[in-house]
């Protein structure tokens, strides 16, 4: 009789995906991670005219088209101060394929993976897949990582950890000093640093810094992709970066899982990166405008909420029932439970969504809090 492979038997459904499957369709939607904006038309124009002349009618190179590449090269000169040669990148079918390669490539069985917690759910999931063992660790009262955290997690048995900023579920932002003691503690332990940078660019206090800056190995594996800060989530592109060992590792599993990356996505991309970046801005601008109404909110109810310096989420500390208790109110939340053990008492708010939506819903979870409270 067959059996299922016991890795799969380990892992879960997301929890996000159940509190949505328990939603109405007039619920004011608070939980889901993606942008409320339109890609922006000169992304739109390009994969149109790529499709029109023809270019997208076959496999692209396993690693995507030269010209992506390129644009991913000058991406992190422009926006990163970093040289990275077109043939170490990888663009993968979302940042999602990007972590699964890199996680599959460098985890040996029952290697650890440490991870933070609460963090982005398919950390431990990717790492149950690739045979390895999910090792979460605390992060700090505002919901950053510490590295003296992740130091203290690495056992002669530890393959990888991973750092995720400005992060998911948190909004949480490293520091420049944090960045660099990744780096150090990667490069001194001979540990694999994969840096989750998806949301890159949607910062509002601060500066993004990356483990890749001052890394003196190559330890770090950079994950990034178009989905949030060009809102381009269903065209599903990202990419890896990475020493050529490491990528040439990477690309016998992408090669076989993808083979390549959707062409017409990559010629979008190509266009994201190298066309105008005012529609990032006006769209951050945006969500830091949404940001503060939401913390205000907040505040007035009552509910302690680290300040998100980033991404578009707020993780307020709330009540036992309190997210059950907004959502049968109408008002998707996820509870900070389904992105870790340590995520309970908390719950994810997405603020991706305007402005007089997110007011409804605060008068909602201020309804819900007094009712709890009292």
């Amino acid at each position: 009789m067959s059996s299922y492979a016991p890795r799969v038997e380990q892992m879960d459904i997301s929890g996000i995906r159940e509190v949505f499957e328990g939603a109405s369709e007039d619920d004011i939607n608070l939980g889901i991670g993606q942008p409320d904006f339109p890609t922006p038309e000169h992304i739109r124009t390009a994969a149109l005219s790529a499709v029109g002349e023809g270019l997208v009618d076959s496999y692209t190179g396993n690693k995507g088209i030269v010209g992506l590449r390129e644009a991913i090269n000058e991406k992190y000169e422009r926006d990163n101060g970093l040289s990275v040669d077109p043939d170490n990148v990888i663009a993968t079918s979302g940042a999602s394929e990007a972590l699964h390669i890199a996680i599959e490539a460098h985890v040996q069985h029952g290697g650890e993976v440490i991870l933070p917690d609460p963090g982005f759910v398919a950390y431990e999931q990717l790492a149950l897949l690739a045979g390895g063992t999910p090792k979460p660790v605390g992060l700090r009262p505002d919901l950053t990582l510490d590295p003296a955290t992740v130091e203290d997690a690495i056992t002669e048995d530890t393959d990888l950890f991973i750092v995720n900023s400005p992060a998911n579920p948190t909004g949480a932002v490293q520091s420049k000093s944090d960045m660099q003691e990744f780096a150090r503690i990667a490069d001194e332990y001979d540990v694999v640093c994969v840096v989750d940078e998806v949301y890159e660019h949607i910062l509002f206090d601060g500066e993004h810094y990356s483990p890749m800056e001052f890394s003196k190995t190559d330890s770090v594996v950079a994950v990034n992709a178009c989905s949030k800060s060009y809102s381009m989530t269903g065209w599903r592109l990202g990419w890896v970066t990475a020493s050529n060992d490491r990528i040439e590792r990477m690309l016998r599993v992408h090669q076989y899982v993808q083979a390549c990356a959707s062409a017409p996505a990559q010629y979008a991309a190509e266009a994201a990166l190298k066309g105008p970046q005012e529609p990032v801005q006006e769209m951050v601008s945006a969500f830091e405008t949404r940001r503060d109404v939401l913390l205000d909110g907040l505040e007035d109810i009552g509910l302690e909420t680290p300040r998100p310096e980033g991404a578009f989420y707020a993780m307020p500390k709330v009540p036992d029932g309190w997210a059950e208790d907004v959502l049968d109110n109408g008002v998707i939340v996820v509870p900070g439970e389904v992105f870790g053990d340590r995520g309970a008492g908390y719950a994810r708010l997405s603020y991706a969504t305007n402005v007089e939506e997110l007011k409804e819903a605060l008068e909602v979870m201020k309804s819900v809090t007094q009712t709890t409270l009292h």
